[in-house]
């Protein structure tokens, strides 16, 4: 639920919880009739820094959207993006969300829209209002449609902007509740009667899931009265419906709004039946029907590729039949979902990693707490030797002694790998019985050792350590047997992009400059920082040349894109600025016929450029810019400026394109700064305000020495964890 915590002489604020229930689910209701939804609800930021949680959901059953309870603001998810950026995410269909979010799209792969409005007071951010509702292919939100969802959000913001003046830090902390409906209707009379007619059981279902009408027929089927089924959760009247295999289908029923068909296996009541299960959905709730039928020939599965029906303390045992009486409970169908989950869960997360290193960071944070692990490693094949690449929770040194291991070893962690057979030891006896003499790291716990296969080619085993003895269920199995596929696949991936990186940054080395010119009364300073995502290199090139007339060339220049094909289109353009600029050309000169050249190379490619001729002795500048973040120029007496220097399109685009010269004069003891977007861009921010930050700290800065100002600017970059673009600075300053 929502805490409260109260500060000082505040009013009362003991119900804060409840006001706060009351208030989200209010504001879900009206944005979805607002803009004719058929579920809402509110993301609230929580106590932990960067976790947003699902506080209310109405208008869908919430056990369906479990995975998507917890939502980190740095994933790359439509609730992540509106509350990073501040602005409004507008999806209406499932081509529009394939586009920007496939992650969104891999878990819920049904065609709906979906409208993220962040919910914000001043610099305030609580959190995003969310609605879902039918798609429109092709058609954008309407405008009418976008400004009621802005003053639904403007209006929750104002209402939790008061329970905070009340005392109250409004944030969300467990499992979210479920926002108001009307009570399940049983129906019309005439209705009712004309339904109980029939042969065939029919059920029906408001948005959430709960029970309306019960004919007679399912009466009979079920063997439970309809008074008995009324307004409880279809999940909880009949928990074999609950089980994890069957969420997609309810999910696309739900969500879809087209019918919906499979079969589902009953437990105590009939087990062994098989029944098949129809969901006809409308915008006011769902109609359920069941027939009895023979077992499919292809039974439906979980996730993890258990037969639904089985017990699954017993469906290890290949003698044992799985048809016995099970009954499932609500609560361990949920912890299996959750389990059984992880597979999509992982599968988004390492869609968004790029390295090994970061593969093996995401395995961490979703296989381990999945299954309940507290060690993890992770080797990697390598001209027929394992060598560890990853580890966690393993005493300090001790994998040290299996790192480089041939694959002629007899190890478990190389035999899952040559056999491509996952083993699995419920005990550190059980392994020592099968491996005499191995060294062990512990005399109590249990051991998986996981093949890393990818497309039949191997990559590496991964080994998952338990604290404690544990047997493991023919469904943990098959889950870990599938997730160790995942794995290997992104590591595979990863390892294509480790070298493809490392080309490129030997390319991006070899092609910015070493040392820049050592002139007299001008000092230059220059810095490059590769981005933090992809391939974390770019095209942002910065450059110093002594033309043959003894002016002092400066050069900066972004080229779209990253990776090897940005880095060697950089190349490419800084050789021709260099010629261009040797030759004596003129500033206009040097640009247009770089444009031409970027043209003629690669249409399609584009880039952003200043160039600068300096004369050392007399300070005067000759500037033309193309496409590219105006300079900052910082005066003696601390005064700083952004210059408004005259340009014309970015590189690449238009060969008729002009690009005028500025002329302006650099005094002694001021500083000239050149930069890429990357310094001052920021996502969901205005460029215009990275520029003042950086306007604001070159004027604070020390004007000498250079060097110290450069690292001085550009360190918060520096330390951010999260830095989509590289970036490049250079730094001129007149002397004596």
């Amino acid at each position: 639920m929502a805490r409260a915590d109260s500060a000082g002489a505040a009013p009362d604020t003991t119900d804060a919880p409840d006001a706060t229930a009351r208030v989200l689910a209010r504001a879900a209701v009206n944005a979805m009739e607002a803009v004719g939804g058929y579920a809402a609800g509110v993301y609230l930021r929580s106590p932990t820094t960067g976790l947003l949680l699902m506080a209310v959901f109405t208008g869908l059953p919430l056990q369906l959207f479990r995975p998507w309870w917890r939502m980190q603001v740095n994933r790359p998810f439509p609730v992540a993006e509106a509350y990073r950026s501040g602005q409004a995410v507008l999806l209406p269909d499932a081509e529009s969300t394939m586009s920007r979010f496939p992650q969104l799209m891999a878990g819920l792969p049904f065609p709906f829209a979906s409208l993220y409005e962040p919910v914000i007071d001043g610099t305030e951010r609580f959190g995003v209002l969310v609605v879902l509702r039918e798609a429109t292919p092709g058609i954008p939100v309407g405008t009418a449609d976008r400004e009621r969802l802005r003053l639904a959000a403007e209006r929750l913001a104002a209402e939790l902007a008061a329970l905070t003046a009340a005392g109250a830090r409004v944030v969300w902390e467990g499992d979210p509740v479920g926002g108001p409906a009307p009570p399940p209707e049983a129906g019309a009379e005439g209705a009712r009667r004309a339904a109980d007619r029939l042969a065939q059981a029919v059920l029906s279902l408001d948005r959430q899931g709960r029970i309306g009408y019960v004919n007679t027929a399912a009466e009979h089927l079920l063997g439970i009265g309809g008074p008995q089924l009324q307004g409880k959760l279809l999940w909880q009247a009949l928990p074999w419906l609950g089980h994890p295999a069957y969420e997609d289908h309810f999910r696309a029923g739900f969500m879809s709004g087209e019918p919906v068909h499979f079969a589902a296996r009953r437990g105590r009541h009939a087990p062994g039946q098989w029944l098949s299960v129809d969901l006809y959905p409308s915008v006011d709730g769902v109609t359920l029907t069941l027939g009895t039928s023979a077992k499919p020939a292809y039974a439906p599965t979980s996730r993890a590729g258990r037969d639904p029906g089985a017990d699954p303390a017993v469906a290890a045992d290949a003698d044992v039949d799985v048809d016995a009486d099970v009954d499932v409970d609500l609560d361990a169908s949920a912890d299996e979902a959750s389990a059984l989950y992880r597979p999509v869960a992982l599968a988004i997360a390492l869609t968004e990693a790029v390295t090994a290193r970061q593969v093996s960071a995401v395995v961490t944070e979703e296989l381990l707490p999945a299954f309940g692990g507290r060690q993890l490693a992770i080797y990697l094949l390598d001209e027929r030797h394992l060598y560890l690449a990853w580890e966690t929770g393993f005493p300090m040194g001790f994998l040290n002694r299996f790192d480089g291991v041939s694959l002629d070893v007899r190890l478990p962690g190389v035999e899952t790998l040559t056999t491509g057979r996952p083993m699995f030891f419920e005990s550190m006896q059980h392994l020592a019985a099968a491996y005499p003499g191995i060294p062990l790291d512990a005399d109590v716990g249990a051991r998986a050792f996981l093949p890393l296969i990818a497309s039949g080619r191997p990559v590496g085993s991964c080994i998952l350590g338990f604290d404690a003895p544990r047997g493991f269920s023919a469904e943990e199995r098959t889950a870990l047997t599938a997730l160790a596929g995942l794995i290997a696949q992104a590591l595979a991936r990863a390892r294509r992009y480790d070298s493809e990186a490392a080309l490129a940054r030997g390319l991006q080395s070899a092609l910015l400059p070493h040392r820049l010119p050592v002139r007299e009364h001008v000092a230059t300073v220059g810095r490059y920082l590769p981005g933090t995502q992809g391939m974390e290199v770019g095209g942002d090139w910065y450059d110093v040349v002594e033309t043959g007339t003894g002016l002092l060339a400066l050069v900066i220049g972004d080229v779209q894109g990253h990776g090897v094909a940005a880095a060697a289109t950089m190349g490419q353009l800084r050789s021709a600025v260099r010629a261009f600029a040797l030759s004596g050309s003129t500033p206009e000169q040097v640009v247009s016929g770089t444009n031409q050249l970027l043209i003629d190379l690669d249409p399609g490619q584009f880039a952003s450029c200043c160039y600068m001729l300096l004369d050392p002795e007399s300070g005067s500048v000759m500037a033309a810019r193309a496409g590219h973040p105006q300079p900052l120029l910082r005066h003696p007496d601390g005064r700083t400026e952004v210059l408004d220097l005259a340009g014309g399109v970015v590189l690449g685009i238009d060969p008729e394109a002009s690009y005028p010269v500025t002329e302006l004069r650099l005094t002694t003891d001021s500083v000239l700064a050149l930069y890429t977007d990357g310094l001052v861009e920021k996502p969901g921010t205005d460029i215009d305000v990275g520029v003042e930050r950086l306007r604001a700290a070159l004027a604070a800065a020390r004007p000498a020495p250079l060097a110290e100002t450069a690292d001085r600017l550009i360190s918060e970059a520096g330390n951010a964890a999260d830095r989509p673009d590289d970036i490049a600075l250079l730094l001129a300053s007149r002397t004596d």
